[in-house]
C-alpha cells in the first residue's frame, strides 16, 4: 500500500524537487500538489522539466486523505499555514522551513530532522523539522569531534552555496547578471543557520560552548554547497580519518573521501560527502551537499522513509553527474 502524499508549495525550488523525487518514489502516490499562486495549471507548466512524467494540476485545495504533508514554503509561512488549516490526527509533516527547527519555539512535538544526528528520534516522529541547507552541510563536518568531546576550542567556517539557496523570489543578488562571474560574503557571523547548528553540537556535547565562526559567500553556480572548516586539535590525520569513518558507518548517504573531494560529486544526489585533513596543529574538515536535496527536499523524503519503515535509500538512488 503507498504512501499518500500532499506538498504545500510546490511552485518553488524545493517544491519542484519534491516532485521530482515522489513522482518516481515506488512507495508514494502524490495525492495533491498546493500552491496559490498556481491552482488549476498543469505542474509540468510550472516545472516543465516534468512534461511527460504527470498530468497533475496544483491545487488551491486541501485534502485530508494523505499520510504525510511536505511543508515547503518560505520561512515563517509553515507556522502560519498551520495556525489556520488544522491538520487530521495522525498525517505525518515534514517542514523543510526553518519554523520547527528550534527546540525551544518548536516544542517536544518536533523532531530535528537530521538522520546522522536523530535517525532513532525520527523513526517514532510525528512532525519533523527538516535542517537547514548551511546547517546540514557544517553538522555533517562537526558532528563526530562533537560526539567526542573534542570541539574546545574556536571553530572557523567558510561555506559558499549555490543560488538556488536563496529561494525562487527575485532579488538584487540573484538576478543572472549580479550572480554571474561574481561573489559575495552575506551575514557574516550571525547567519540563522548558526543557532540549529549550536543545538545540535550541545545535543552530542552537553558541554560544547565554543565560537562558531560563520562567513557564508554566494557563489556563481547553481546548486551545491561547500564547507571548509578547521579546528586545533591534538588528533593525528589517521585517529581523524578513523574517528569520521566510524561515526558514518551506518549512514548510507553519508561518506568519507580520503581524497579531496569537489561539488560535482554530490550535485543531483543526496549525498553528503566529508573529507579531513590535518595541517600542523589544525584539522580541515570539507563537507558537501547539493542544497536542493541532501539540504531539502531529498532529506526530507529520507526522513519519510525512515518515519513510515522504508529502507533509507528507497526513491533516492540518484547519480551525480560527472562532467
Amino acid at each position: 500500500m503507498k504512501i499518500k502524499a500532499g506538498i504545500i508549495g510546490g511552485a518553488g525550488y524545493t517544491g519542484g524537487e519534491m516532485l521530482r523525487l515522489l513522482i518516481n518514489h515506488p512507495d508514494v502516490e502524490i495525492v495533491f500538489v498546493h500552491s496559490n499562486s498556481n491552482g488549476g495549471n498543469l505542474i509540468s507548466d510550472v516545472h516543465t522539466d516534468l512534461i511527460g512524467d504527470t498530468d497533475l494540476r496544483f491545487t488551491g485545495e486541501l485534502s485530508s486523505a494523505i499520510d504525510v504533508l511536505f511543508l515547503c514554503v518560505g520561512h515563517g509561512d509553515a507556522k502560519k499555514f498551520l495556525d489556520v488549516n488544522p491538520i487530521a490526527e495522525g498525517i505525518k509533516i515534514i517542514d523543510l522551513s526553518q519554523d520547527f527547527r528550534l527546540a525551544e519555539a518548536a516544542g517536544a512535538d518536533w523532531v530535528y530532522g537530521l538522520p546522522e544526528l536523530n535517525r532513532e528520534r525520527i523513526k517514532n516522529a510525528s512532525f519533523v523539522a527538516n535542517p537547514g541547507c548551511f546547517a546540514t552541510t557544517i553538522q555533517l563536518g562537526l558532528l563526530p569531534l562533537a560526539a567526542k568531546g573534542l570541539l574546545k576550542n574556536e571553530v572557523h567556517i567558510n561555506a559558499t552555496t549555490g543560488s538556488t539557496g536563496a529561494g525562487q523570489s527575485l532579488a538584487a543578488t540573484s538576478h543572472f547578471t549580479w550572480r554571474n562571474n561574481n561573489l559575495s560574503v552575506y551575514k557574516a557571523f550571525e547567519h540563522q543557520h548558526l543557532n540549529e547548528i549550536g543545538q545540535s553540537l550541545v545535543q552530542l556535547d552537553p558541554q560544547f560552548d565554543a565560537v562558531l565562526n560563520f562567513i557564508p559567500q554566494r557563489g556563481d553556480f547553481t546548486r551545491g554547497i561547500l564547507a571548509a572548516i578547521y579546528v586545533e586539535t591534538e588528533l593525528t590525520e589517521d585517529e581523524a580519518q578513523l574517528l569520521y569513518e566510524d561515526f558514518y558507518a551506518e549512514h548510507p548517504f553519508t561518506h568519507v573521501s580520503r581524497k579531496n573531494i569537489d561539488l560535482k560529486q554530490v550535485v543531483n544526489t543526496n549525498k553528503g560527502l566529508v573529507h579531513v585533513e590535518k595541517h600542523g596543529n589544525k584539522l580541515l574538515i570539507i563537507s558537501i551537499i547539493d542544497n536542493l536535496l541532501k539540504g531539502a527536499s531529498g532529506q526530507a523524503v529520507q526522513n519519510m522513509n525512515i518515519m513510515f519503515g522504508l529502507e533509507e535509500r528507497q526513491g533516492l538512488r540518484l547519480k551525480a553527474t560527472a562532467f
